[in-house]
C-alpha cells in the first residue's frame, strides 16, 4: 500500500483493494443506522476471514511444528531428529476438539475443553493475583513520606521536598483513603450512619469512578479503531478516487 496521499502510483490490484476495503468500511458503518444486509454481509465475511486466517496460523505455528515435525521429523527435512511420540497425547485432545461438530460425538469434546479451562485458569491465577491483589496492596502499604537518598547518608531521615515527591504523597494520600472508604461500603457487620456512612458514600464515588475510567478506557479503544477507519476513507481511498475521476475527465 502507498503512502498517504500517493493515489498516482496506484495498480489495479491496489485501486480494487481500497474500494473493497471503503464498501466494507461503509458497510460496517451503516449499522449507525440500522441493522441491514450490508452489514450482515460485512460481518460475515469478517468472521469467515478470521477464521480461515486462524486456521492457516494454527497450522504452520502449531500443528507442523509441534506436532507432525517431532512425530515424523522426514517431514520437517530433518530425518536426522528422533521422533517425540510424547506429543500424540495433545494431538489427540486437539482431535477431540473437532468432534464438537458430529452431534453423536459431541461429548468427546468436553475433555480438551476442560483440559484447556483448567491450564487456563491455573496459569491465570498467579498472574490476576499478582496484578489485582499483591500490586494493590503494595501500593496501599507504601510509605506516605517519602526520604531523600542523596541526602540520607549525610542527615539520615530528611524528607523530600520536591513537587514530585508532593504528588507522589498526595496520590499516595488519596490512595489510602479510597482503599478505607471502598472497604467501609462492603463493611456489613454495623449499619452505615454516621463516619461508616459518610465513608462509604464516599467509597461509591471512588467506586464510580474506577468503573468510568475503564469504560472509559474501552471507549477510548473503540475510537481509536474508527479513528483508523476514518483516516484510511481520508488519506487512502478519497484521493484514489478523486485521481480517477481526474484521469478519467482528462482522457
Amino acid at each position: 500500500m502507498p503512502a498517504h496521499g500517493a493515489a498516482d502510483v496506484l495498480t489495479s490490484p491496489e485501486v480494487i483493494s481500497l474500494w473493497v476495503q471503503a464498501l466494507l468500511t461503509f458497510a460496517i458503518l451503516s449499522f449507525l443506522i440500522k441493522d441491514n444486509p450490508f452489514y450482515k454481509f460485512a460481518e460475515h465475511v469478517f468472521v469467515g476471514i478470521s477464521a480461515g486466517y486462524g486456521i492457516i496460523v494454527v497450522w504452520h505455528e502449531a500443528v507442523l511444528p509441534i506436532l507432525l515435525y517431532r512425530i515424523f521429523p522426514q517431514l520437517g527435512g530433518d530425518p536426522t531428529v528422533r521422533p517425540d511420540y510424547w506429543v500424540i497425547i495433545p494431538g489427540i485432545l486437539g482431535l477431540l476438539m473437532v468432534s464438537r461438530f458430529i452431534p453423536k460425538y459431541g461429548w468427546l469434546s468436553r475433555w480438551p475443553i476442560a483440559f484447556v479451562v483448567g491450564v487456563t485458569a491455573g496459569s491465570s491465577i498467579p498472574v490476576v493475583v499478582q496484578a489485582n491483589i499483591l500490586e494493590q496492596m503494595h501500593g496501599t502499604i507504601r510509605p506516605l513520606l517519602y526520604h531523600r537518598p542523596l541526602v540520607l547518608t549525610h542527615a539520615p531521615g530528611a524528607l523530600d521536598l520536591s513537587a514530585g515527591a508532593a504528588f507522589a504523597v498526595f496520590n499516595a494520600l488519596v490512595l489510602v483513603l479510597g482503599v478505607i472508604c471502598v472497604l467501609s461500603y462492603f463493611y456489613f457487620s454495623q449499619e452505615h450512619k454516621r463516619l461508616l456512612g459518610a465513608s462509604s458514600r464516599l467509597g461509591v464515588w471512588f467506586l464510580m469512578i474506577a468503573f468510568g475510567a475503564s469504560f472509559g478506557n474501552t471507549v477510548m479503544a473503540r475510537i481509536s479503531l474508527l479513528i483508523g477507519r476514518v483516516q484510511f476513507l481520508f488519506y487512502d481511498w478519497w484521493p484514489a478516487v478523486v485521481e480517477g475521476v481526474r484521469h478519467l475527465v482528462t482522457k
